[in-house]
């Protein structure tokens, strides 16, 4: 059996093809730019260039391509956007029309000047990743199931937050079920609310195979904790330091004790330090995060959380997570099954054994074990 599990984050997009019959270290795998950071490079060139640019396709990240954006109207130069795409740098359209991306319409984007650059906004593109795998001889056209994971903000409604309304709903899921798999959706399942899982369902029309939905975050922190020198600890403290996030649970027997989400950019060690230590404790608390430009905090479980004498009681993962480096938390770096990198995906898998129970012994026995094979045993 096997299942395509994409990761896409700020800088990189990570590509498990996990095989029940292999070894997991021996699944086939890439780690290449994101979506964003391709779309900022082509925005890069058309402004170099000096050409408009025309942005169509369905709601993607933003980040590096909205900085490109912001670049290329400082150039004078114009650039459009259907209100699909333009909804990937903020979903107030009037705002972006202010910032000066003029929005139009499908009909209108047609008659646009010839010299304009036709991009086309996307989080994720199965016929790429098809081709690419194509290019080594790999085939993913009997694929058990998909599952890919976005950040995902949320569509905040006029004068609401897009922080408050993001850690509105990390409280409301958290509070619905205690396990990570709770940002987990089967693709007919996903709130309306998450405009940009949505759109990767929207995507994936060419995928004949059930389609999986995570936020990033708790598919890397549910990755790490597949890392085998874990195994022992019943309570955890896990930190995904992201590119531009950083979210932390506070792990237990019963699943999740306590959370907080903020900014990558508005912390240091010490300041990190400080935010695990009041999540241990119990002490954070959400207005502590909030007024710091982060997005909330949330306490569980009141019992406080004792970091072990071992000093394996803070994990950390995610492609900053050398900030921890040094610190006197004594931080664990995880690496499942061997790669930091293929945290995310490993975390898609396990949300894939809850959410779509077909698969879930199938999934576990090849995580558990070690009865998989290498590829050249496997017949194609």
């Amino acid at each position: 059996m096997k299942i395509l599990c994409v990761d896409v984050g700020t800088g990189t997009q990570d590509i498990l093809l996990f095989d029940t019959n292999l070894h997991p270290e021996n699944s086939f795998k890439l780690v290449v730019p994101s979506p964003t950071m391709m779309l900022r490079r082509h925005l890069q060139a058309a402004t170099r260039q000096g050409n408009p640019v025309l942005l169509t396709g369905v709601t993607m990240g933003g980040g590096p391509s909205h900085w490109a954006a912001e670049d290329h109207l400082k150039q004078g130069l114009p650039l459009y956007a259907t209100p699909a795409a333009a909804r990937s740098f903020n979903d107030d359209l009037d705002y972006l029309q202010q910032q000066g991306i003029q929005v139009v319409s499908e009909d209108e984007a047609h008659h646009l000047p010839h010299e304009t650059v036709h991009l086309e906004s996307r989080d994720f593109d199965f016929g790429a990743i098809q081709r690419a795998l194509a290019e080594f001889g790999v085939s993913v056209d009997d694929l058990a199931a998909v599952a890919v994971a976005v950040f995902d903000h949320g569509n905040a409604p006029p004068n609401i937050s897009d922080r408050k309304f993001r850690f509105d709903y990390i409280a409301e899921r958290v509070q619905a079920d205690s396990r990570l798999s709770t940002f987990a959706f089967s693709a007919p399942d996903i709130p309306l609310i998450m405009t940009r899982m949505k759109a990767v369902a929207a995507s994936a029309q060419d995928v004949d195979a059930p389609l999986l939905l995570m936020d990033t975050a708790p598919a890397a922190v549910a990755g790490a904790l597949l890392d085998p020198q874990l195994s022992t600890y019943s309570r955890l403290l896990v930190a995904n330091i992201g590119n531009l996030h950083t979210l932390t649970f506070r792990m237990g027997m019963n699943g999740i004790e306590g959370t907080f989400e903020h900014h990558t950019g508005l912390l240091d060690q010490p300041k990190l330090e400080g935010l695990l230590r009041a999540l241990a404790d119990g002490s954070l608390r959400n207005e502590d995060v909030f007024d710091d430009h982060g997005h909330g905090a949330l306490i569980v479980e009141p019992q406080p959380y004792i970091f072990p004498a071992d000093g394996c009681g803070v994990v950390v993962t995610g492609p900053r997570r050398s900030m921890m480096q040094g610190s006197p938390l004594r931080p664990y770096f995880a690496t499942p099954y061997g790669d930091m990198m293929l945290a995310g995906c490993f975390g898609l898998l396990t949300a894939a054994a809850d959410k779509l129970p077909q698969f879930s012994e199938p999934i576990w026995d090849a995580l558990r074990s070690n009865k998989g094979r290498p590829p050249w045993e496997i017949e194609e």
